[in-house]
């Protein structure tokens, strides 16, 4: 292996801001790949507040990135959707593109095993909704939907409307996509998904799956919801605290609040999933290029200080934004 450049890498160096950081990256042992990095996705929920240092001290530790660098609040390394191929490794990964958990960064050196290579029918550019197709999931899998219930879907964020493109897709399941942005409407048409803003929106739901990251998103969540029906929340508010109306029809229709988090798979799923099984289900779920609407915009990887500020401001309506890198160099 030819001697490496070092990485360039994006900082979170104090809240609101950030940087691009020379480092040097580790000798690639026989067990490891060296990865160059094609493309990196943007989860605007979660990075925003590690952008403007709101993760909680109480989870400081779990909410820490696979390869992290740094720690909460700031300066910080952070990111877990990266995609690009294999220049280092074992011989069936050589020239291979794959998928890791890893930030920011243009190229990488990881163990092989931290990285699955993409299906070949679907493509690096939309490989970066893997995490976010990976906490869908597991957002379905907590709301266990059944044959021919009504779901709500309130948030036409990417992972809201990745969980209704999941829902619709089971037979006989009625599901209606919830969001305050009239915009969203051709996102839902394009996935074949029926769409309302939130005062069109059907009540006595089945299951009302809640990802649109405000309060009053829940709010209205615990409003649609029928009787002995459950809500499952898949937003993180991070330091905020809410108010919630959990007196009268909460208690008087038995109805279920019930968190969904990536980092766990669900307990009936554990004897045979693992984190591995998971991830290759969603690369391979991202085989419709319907999905391709969910990435709202891609910009180059060295405009990341200057994009940050905008992107995580509270006024962003981006989806999936894409960060595309140049070809590394080698002496």
């Amino acid at each position: 292996m030819s001697e490496i450049n070092n990485a360039t890498a994006f900082w979170v160096t104090y809240p609101g801001c950030g940087e691009l950081r020379q480092e040097a990256l580790p000798a690639a042992g026989e067990d490891d790949v060296l990865v160059r990095t094609l493309y990196s996705g943007i989860s605007r929920g979660t990075e925003s507040l590690v952008f403007h240092a709101r993760v909680p001290e109480s989870e400081f530790t779990r909410m820490r990135a696979p390869f992290q660098s740094g720690d909460f609040p700031t300066p910080v390394k952070y990111g877990y959707a990266n995609v690009g191929y294999v220049t280092h490794g074992p011989r069936h990964l050589i020239d291979r593109r794959v998928f890791c958990l890893f930030p920011h960064q243009d190229q990488f050196v990881v163990p092989a095993s931290a990285v699955t290579r993409l299906p070949d029918d679907v493509p690096p550019e939309r490989a970066v909704l893997a995490a976010n197709m990976e906490t869908a999931i597991n957002g379905v899998w907590d709301a266990e939907p059944a044959l021919g219930e009504r779901i709500s879907v309130i948030g036409a964020g990417v992972v809201g409307a990745l969980v209704a493109y999941l829902c619709a897709q089971i037979p006989g399941v009625e599901v209606q996509l919830v969001d305050i942005n009239p915009c969203r409407e051709a996102l839902a048409k394009q996935l074949n998904v029926p769409f309302c803003l939130p005062d069109e929106a059907s009540a006595e739901q089945d299951c009302v799956i809640h990802a649109s990251g405000h309060p009053d998103g829940l709010r209205q969540a615990l409003s649609l919801v029928g009787s002995e029906g459950r809500i499952i929340e898949m937003s993180w508010f991070g330091e905020a605290e809410l108010a919630l109306p959990l007196g009268g029809a909460f208690h008087s229709q038995r109805l279920t609040l019930r968190a969904s988090q990536v980092g766990q798979l669900p307990p009936k799923l554990r004897p045979r999933w693992d984190y591995s099984r998971r991830l290759r289900l969603a690369l391979n779920l991202l085989v419709d290029d319907r999905l391709d609407v969910l990435i709202s915009g891609e910009s180059d990887f060295a405009s990341m200080p200057d994009l940050a500020p905008r992107l995580f401001s509270a006024g962003s309506t981006e989806l999936c934004h894409r960060l595309r890198y140049p070809p590394v160099m080698t002496t």
